[in-house]
C-alpha cells in the first residue's frame, strides 16, 4: 500500500467505524422483530438496486454479461469476464442469505415488494451518481466509499445466542469474507487517478461527503441509534490525522 492509498483509507476510516458503532448499538439493544424486518427490507433493496454509476443493479449487470459473452477472447479478456461472473454470484448470494432471514421473520415467502428504499438511501444514490458524473478524480473517489469498509458485516458476524442471531451472524460472515478487502482494491484504483495535491484535496472532500451520507443511511436503516450530534462525536473520535 503506497502513501496515497493509505491517505484515502484514513479519510474514510472514521466514517466506517461510525457505521460499525451504529450496528453495534442496534444489535446490543435487543431489537424487536419489527425492527429486524425494517432493516432487512432496506438492506435487501440495497443488494438488488445499488444503482450508483459504477454498479447498475443485479438485473442490468447480468444483462451486461450476456451482451459481453460473444466478445470473450476477442475484445473481452476471459479472466476479466470470469471475475465479473464471480462477482455477480457473490452479490446474488448476499441477497439470498439475507432474504432467507427476512422470510424466517415473516413466516412466508417474500416478494420484490418487501424491499424498501429509504430516503437517506435515495439521497446517497443521488450523491454518488453526481460524483460519478463529475471529474475522473471525483468518480474515482466514490470507489473508496463503497461498502463502508464492510463494517456492518464485521459487527453482524459477532452475534450469538438466539436462532435469529445465529442466522444473521452466519449470513454476515459470508458477506464479510467476500468484501473485507474490497477497500484495499478501491483505494489502489482511486490512488491511480491522483496526479497532484489538488486532485487529492478534491478526492478527500468527495470521500467525506459520500461517507457521511452513508452513515446517515445506516443510521436511518437501524432507526437512529445515534443522534446527529452522536454521529459527529463518533466520527471525530475515530479521526486519523491526514
Amino acid at each position: 500500500m503506497n502513501q496515497t492509498e493509505k491517505y484515502l483509507i484514513d479519510v474514510a476510516y472514521p466514517f466506517w467505524e461510525t457505521e460499525a458503532e451504529i450496528a453495534r448499538r442496534f444489535f446490543r439493544n435487543n431489537p424487536t422483530r419489527e425492527q429486524h424486518v425494517y432493516w432487512l427490507k432496506a438492506q435487501l433493496w440495497k443488494e438488488l438496486h445499488p444503482v450508483d454509476g459504477y454498479f447498475t443493479g443485479l438485473h442490468r449487470e447480468l444483462a451486461n454479461l450476456v451482451e459481453m459473452f460473444p466478445q470473450v477472447d476477442r475484445t473481452v479478456d476471459r479472466h476479466h469476464y470470469h471475475g465479473l461472473m464471480e462477482q455477480m454470484v457473490q452479490e446474488f448470494n448476499h441477497y439470498v442469505l439475507q432474504a432467507d432471514i427476512l422470510e424466517y421473520l415473516l413466516g412466508r415467502r417474500i416478494a420484490a415488494e418487501d424491499t424498501i428504499q429509504l430516503p437517506e438511501e435515495k439521497a446517497l444514490g443521488d450523491l454518488r451518481r453526481a460524483y460519478v458524473a463529475g471529474s475522473a478524480v471525483e468518480k474515482a473517489a466514490v470507489l473508496v466509499t463503497e461498502g463502508g469498509g464492510a463494517r456492518l458485516f464485521r459487527e453482524g458476524r459477532k452475534l450469538k445466542g438466539s436462532v435469529l442471531a445465529r442466522k444473521i451472524a452466519a449470513a454476515m460472515e459470508v458477506v464479510y469474507q467476500d468484501e473485507k478487502n474490497h477497500y484495499r482494491e478501491a483505494a489502489r484504483e482511486a490512488a491511480a487517478a491522483v496526479g497532484n495535491k489538488r486532485h487529492l484535496k478534491t478526492m478527500k472532500r468527495a470521500i467525506e461527503r459520500v461517507s457521511l451520507q452513508r452513515v446517515r443511511m445506516r443510521n436511518e436503516m437501524f432507526q437512529y441509534p445515534l443522534s446527529e450530534e452522536g454521529v459527529e462525536r463518533c466520527v471525530a473520535k475515530h479521526y486519523r490525522p491526514v
